[in-house]
């Protein structure tokens, strides 16, 4: 138990769109961080690549999302909304993630308004980084 929450308890996300096992640093509207454990299992593997299964960047970004929706939606001025994409900025693959990686994923929220907000990601294995990105959201009444 790291005594942080458990991210669906945060986040509306469900599997198998669920792509953070757990949170492993928090402070509301400001940053998170948490693990994501590919054991090889997950849908997307077997089409992507047949014989070379490798996690698609996208996902990647989706994930960093998801904690920055941790991040978001655990501050209290935000309780009862939902945070939605809005955009996403210099997205950069650096290493092919496979399965039995375990993702470390980073976020730093920057400007935050009532109905907004940005935030830079990072997702890395083994101190290798693996993907950063911007991201842009909207929230709006969950």
């Amino acid at each position: 138990m790291t005594g942080f929450p458990n991210p669906v308890d945060v986040i509306p996300h469900r599997p198998p769109f669920l792509f953070i096992d757990e949170i492993t640093a928090l402070e509301p509207g400001v940053s998170a961080q948490g693990l994501w454990r590919l054991s090889g299992d997950e849908w997307f593997f077997p089409g992507h690549f047949p014989g070379r299964p490798t996690l698609p960047g996208v996902l990647m970004c989706e994930a960093i999302a998801q904690l920055g929706g941790v991040a978001t939606l655990g501050a209290d001025a935000y309780q009862g909304k939902l945070a939605l994409f809005g955009g996403l900025d210099k997205a950069r693959f650096r290493r092919q993630v496979v399965p039995g990686d375990t993702l470390t994923i980073d976020i730093e929220m920057g400007r935050m308004s009532a109905r907004a907000g940005k935030g830079s990601g990072r997702a890395s294995v083994d101190g290798e980084l693996a993907c950063s990105c911007d991201l842009m959201f909207v929230l709006v009444d969950a």
